[in-house]
């Protein structure tokens, strides 16, 4: 099924300009989500906003957004007021400045979008810019309103696309040396590395998506299987017995368990 697009401008380098639409890379429509219900009536239950003071409903009409500038002071804004504020990021990506790709450390990333043709007649546009930037290895930095708040973006030519990348803010980034400054500078023991590189070479494997298959939400639906069945059935759901959490055994030598972790390791792969 194609997926709608979620925005929909101009990509812009210099005087070249085509049509583009941007929909989001990533999905949890498969997530198993839930309603709140009432448990007496097995009604679903709604939200409503209410005044702080009075604890009176507020009727959606006389909803307003505020910025808070003192104890209970606010400058109210209007919907069309917002609205006014026409930044020229809201309907083009306009590159303005071009940085290699592996400059780009990974915690800059945020959220990635799929940035297609919109429009045929751009077709030639889009391709020499991604093209280009193929060619010698560099991004696109520039700027997107989405969700009414201005966002550095990152556009990096991927196949026949290109995949626009969110940037987190400065000071959303901390620096790593405050955290990995306790670990000491000691070098690892040169007798457990060869048994450390054995078991990560028996370990590796192609990457696969199903490496980061959530567990959590194969057994909800088990569950929710489960009541569905009870429900149709009309008998009560057996409980399944919780597994019996280990217990911490006494702490082994680690030379002793890399070497027993290497051994299973290579009758594991004998038996497949």
């Amino acid at each position: 099924m194609a997926v709608r697009p979620y925005w929909k401008g101009y990509l812009k380098l210099s005087l070249v300009t085509c049509p583009v639409q941007m929909m989001p890379a990533t999905t949890e429509n498969e997530k198993v989500k839930f309603h709140t219900l009432s448990r007496t009536t097995n009604n679903r239950v709604v939200s409503h906003y209410v005044d702080a003071v009075t604890g009176k409903e507020v009727a959606e009409k006389d909803e307003v957004k505020g910025y808070q500038r003192g104890e209970n002071e606010y400058v109210m804004l209007e919907d069309d007021e917002l609205d006014a504020v026409a930044l020229e990021s809201t309907k083009t990506i306009d590159i303005q400045v071009f940085t290699p790709r592996e400059s780009v450390e990974w915690i800059w990333l945020e959220t990635p979008y799929y940035l297609s043709v919109e429009d045929p007649v751009g077709q030639e546009a889009f391709s020499v810019i991604r093209d280009a930037m193929a060619a010698q290895k560099m991004v696109g930095i520039s700027r997107l309103v989405i969700s009414r708040r201005e966002r550095a973006v990152m556009l990096e030519p991927r196949g026949k696309g290109i995949v626009l990348w969110t940037l987190r803010y400065g000071d959303e980034v901390r620096d790593e040396e405050a955290y990995f400054e306790g670990i000491d500078d000691d070098t690892a023991d040169p007798e457990m590395m060869p048994l450390v590189q054995q078991l990560i070479k028996q370990q590796t494997r192609h990457w696969d998506g199903k490496m980061v298959a959530d567990p959590v939400q194969d057994r909800l639906l088990e569950i929710i299987a489960l009541k569905k069945k009870a429900l149709k059935n009309s008998a009560k759901s057996q409980a399944k017995a919780a597994e019996p959490v280990p217990t911490k055994g006494n702490v082994v030598n680690i030379m002793d368990a890399l070497r027993k972790s290497i051994q299973a390791e290579a009758r594991s792969n004998k038996s497949t």
